[in-house]
């Protein structure tokens, strides 16, 4: 009989952590008996119920925590004598508070993301990158945008709130003005409407309004990658930054900033990608002219390529299998 393996998902949106999630369910099948407990996510779900019958059945049971109200609920049913293991996965850089590294050392095993998130956190843990769904994100490059007339598109996707680097890749953005058959999209949730307010103000500065596209949170991000040919990540700090490695799946020649997230670990310079400093406008601006005209190339190719060999789902979900045999 195989073990039972559950992953928990107890977050009003769905995020960068849900569809790290989900890439990796369909590869534990072989394994394990998968299932999922909570909401706001795909996957085979179970009810409070059915857990609390899983949890004290004599079976071999995993349970894989992503945030702190989730691990907080397991040691709930730990407490009154469930048997489990617990895994539970650290998706942030920033430092831990008290409160987040005595749950985590309620852990069975802690798995972190990226080298300096491991090196910073203070406890033992295992690095296990997040992985990309190859076959969802791949490159179409007859993809087309609706509404946007420009045939070469650049994106920018992610949350829109100044810790992501917005105004930087804007500021930079006034080299549009020179190549009218470019076009910018930045994708994603407002955090505020003032901020919303500041980026269009920029884009009037720099007269590029009829160059620069903002749309809403969308499902089918898939279709953005698909229709650029370049991306840009100018984030200032990322737990892992998966529109990266997505966007790269997608064959975007990505530019990104150096030392965030798994930027650098993603990223060769010249080799598959391209690097600038958090914040460096003129650095950005430099590397967008060049790409935009061919006096650097494009790495849509060697960035999947990238992908494929080390940053797929089932590389993570092999090493995430690992961890929880062990």
């Amino acid at each position: 009989m195989k073990p039972i393996l559950i992953h928990t998902h107890f977050h009003r949106r769905r995020t960068g952590v849900t569809r790290s999630i989900e890439n990796v369910l369909p590869f534990f099948n072989e394994k394990f008996e998968t299932f999922i407990y909570g909401y706001n996510i795909k996957g085979r779900k179970i009810s409070k119920s059915q857990l609390r019958k899983i949890l004290f059945s004599n079976r071999e049971v995993v349970v894989h925590c992503h945030r702190n109200n989730e691990i907080l609920k397991m040691l709930f049913w730990r407490f009154f004598g469930a048997k489990f293991s617990l895994i539970a996965t650290r998706h942030a850089e920033t430092t831990p508070s008290g409160l987040t590294i005595k749950l985590l050392k309620k852990a069975d095993k802690v798995v972190t993301l990226i080298k300096s998130m491991s090196n910073n956190l203070g406890i033992e843990n295992t690095i296990v990158g997040h992985g990309i769904d190859i076959d969802l994100f791949q490159p179409n490059p007859t993809k087309r945008i609706e509404n946007i007339p420009q045939k070469n598109l650049i994106v920018c996707a992610g949350r829109v709130r100044k810790a992501k680097g917005q105004v930087t890749l804007l500021e930079a953005s006034k080299v549009l003005k020179n190549h009218a058959n470019w076009g910018l999209v930045i994708v994603g949730k407002v955090d505020k409407p003032q901020f919303l307010d500041e980026l269009k103000s920029i884009v009037k500065k720099h007269k590029i309004e009829d160059q620069v596209y903002f749309v809403d949170e969308t499902q089918d991000i898939v279709s953005y990658y698909q229709a650029a040919k370049i991306a840009v990540v100018p984030s200032f700090s990322e737990g892992f930054s998966l529109v990266t490695a997505e966007a790269m799946a997608c064959e975007c020649s990505v530019i990104a900033t150096k030392n965030v997230g798994v930027h650098s670990e993603l990223i060769t310079p010249q080799k598959n990608g391209y690097l600038f400093e958090a914040g460096n406008v003129d650095e950005l601006e430099q590397l967008l002219e060049n790409s935009i005209s061919n006096q650097i190339p494009l790495l849509g190719k060697e960035g999947r390529a990238e992908i494929l060999e080390n940053w797929s789902a089932q590389k993570e979900a092999e090493g995430l299998i690992k961890v929880y045999k062990s």
